[in-house]
C-alpha cells in the first residue's frame, strides 16, 4: 500500500514489505549479483512504495571548520597527515553561517548541512554550533551537523539546541576499516551513532565506494547499516574523490554500474530511508545521475561544494531536474518538534539499547 503522505497522486500502489534488521550478508550478496535489470526493477517497487518517485530532497552543506584534522582517513583532504594544499580555516563566524543558509534556502534546499574538521568538539566549539542551530532553524530549514565523534552529553545537548540530524558515516565494511583509517575504531563510529540516536536526533550515516574495496566489502558496510534500528533516516553514498595528496589519488576507478547497484541494494534494505546521492557527483554524467535516481537516491546535495570538493552546480542541477521530470521534496521543520522532543523525553526514561549493543558487540569481536 502506497505511503499516502509521500506517494505521488497518480503513482500506482506498490506493496510494503516489512522493515528488516536482519539481512544476512548471503542474502546482500545475492541482491547485488542480480541481473542489473531485475535489481533496477525491485528497488523501484521498494522506491514508490515508501516516497513519491520523482521527488529528491535537496540538502546543502558548508563548512564550518576546515582542515587540520587530527584523524588519518586517507579519502580526506582535511586530514592534518597529508599535504594536499588546503587552506586551514577556523570556526566560521554564526552570522556568515546564517547568511549561507538563507542563500541554500533561496535557492531550494530545505535542509543546511554544517560540517567541522574535528576528532570531537570542543566545549567553546559547541556552545558556538548550537547557537548556529538554533538560528538555522529559526529559518525554517532542517539542520544537520557532522562534528566527528560525540559523547551522550554532546549529543544530548546538540538535540536539545533543534538539531535534527547527524552525520557519522561507517566508511565502509568492518573487515576493511583499517585500510582506511587506524585514528578511530568502528566501534567508536558506531557509539557515537548510539549516542545521537539516544538523544532523539535522526541520524545521518552512509560510507563511501570505490576506495579499492572489495565487492563485500560494499556488501558488509550495508549490512551494518540495515542492521541499525531503526534504520538511518538519512543514508549518503559516496563516491570517493580521488584528491592529490591523501593516499588514495591513484586508486582504481569504481565502475559506475557497481556503485548504482550499491544504491539499489541501499534502497532495498532501507525501504523508508532517504538515500543520498553524495559526493563524487561532480565526477558523474547526467545518465549515471539518472540511472541512481531510477536506483532509489532521493536526496542530494546541492551547491557549488561539497565540504571541500567540488559538487555540481544549482544551476546544472536544476537543469537535471527539468529532464528527468524531478521536484525538490518539501518538508516542514517546526512540525517535527513537538516530536522531537517527546523523542528527546523517551531517551531520558527509556533510552533504546539497539544500536549501543551493537556497538558493545563489534567491541567484543575484537577485544
Amino acid at each position: 500500500m502506497t505511503d499516502a503522505s509521500q506517494a505521488g497522486p497518480n503513482a500506482p500502489a506498490f506493496h510494503q514489505a516489512p522493515i528488516r534488521h536482519d539481512w544476512s550478508l548471503a542474502e546482500i550478496e545475492a541482491l547485488f549479483a542480480l541481473p542489473f535489470n531485475d535489481l533496477l526493477f525491485r528497488a523501484q517497487q521498494v522506491h514508490r512504495a515508501h516516497f513519491d518517485a520523482n521527488a529528491v530532497q535537496v540538502s546543502t552543506l558548508l563548512s564550518i571548520k576546515t582542515g587540520a584534522c587530527p584523524e588519518d582517513c586517507k579519502y580526506c583532504p582535511q586530514s592534518g597527515h597529508y599535504t594536499t594544499g588546503l587552506d586551514k580555516e577556523k570556526l566560521l563566524e554564526i552570522e556568515k553561517v546564517v547568511a549561507q543558509a538563507k542563500a541554500a534556502q533561496e535557492a531550494g534546499a530545505s535542509r543546511f548541512c554544517m560540517g567541522a574538521a574535528w576528532r570531537s568538539p570542543r566545549e567553546k566549539d559547541l556552545t558556538v554550533v548550537m547557537e548556529m542551530v538554533r538560528r538555522v532553524k529559526a529559518l525554517g530549514l532542517e539542520t544537520c551537523m557532522t562534528l566527528g565523534m560525540v559523547g551522550v552529553d554532546q549529543a544530548s545537548r546538540l538535540a536539545e539546541a533543534g538539531l535534527d540530524y547527524y552525520n557519522h558515516n561507517l566508511d565502509t565494511s568492518p573487515e576493511y576499516y583499517g585500510e582506511i583509517i587506524t585514528t578511530r575504531t568502528y566501534a567508536d563510529r558506531l557509539e557515537t551513532l548510539a549516542n545521537v540516536r539516544e538523544a532523539g536526533m535522526k541520524v545521518c550515516s552512509g560510507g563511501i565506494l570505490g576506495m579499492g574495496e572489495a565487492p563485500r566489502d560494499r556488501a558488509a558496510l550495508l549490512q551494518q547499516l540495515a542492521r541499525l534500528d531503526p534504520h538511518p533516516e538519512s543514508v549518503p553514498i559516496n563516491m570517493l574523490v580521488k584528491v592529490p595528496g591523501t593516499p588514495l589519488e591513484d586508486v582504481e576507478d569504481l565502475d559506475p554500474i557497481e556503485f548504482i547497484r550499491a544504491i539499489a541494494v541501499a534502497r532495498i534494505l532501507m525501504p523508508a530511508s532517504h538515500v543520498r546521492l553524495s559526493a563524487g557527483r561532480e565526477q558523474m554524467n547526467e545518465s549515471t545521475q539518472a540511472l541512481a535516481f531510477l536506483a532509489g537516491a532521493n536526496s542530494i546535495f546541492y551547491g557549488d561544494k561539497l565540504l571541500t570538493t567540488g559538487n555540481p552546480q544549482a544551476a546544472r542541477d536544476k537543469a537535471l531536474f527539468a529532464k528527468l521530470g524531478l521536484h525538490p521534496e518539501r518538508r516542514d521543520t517546526c512540525h517535527d518538534d513537538d516530536a522531537q522532543q517527546a523523542a528527546l523525553e523517551r531517551a531520558v526514561t527509556h533510552p533504546s539499547q539497539q544500536t549501543r549493543s551493537a556497538a558493545l558487540a563489534y567491541d567484543a569481536t575484537q577485544a
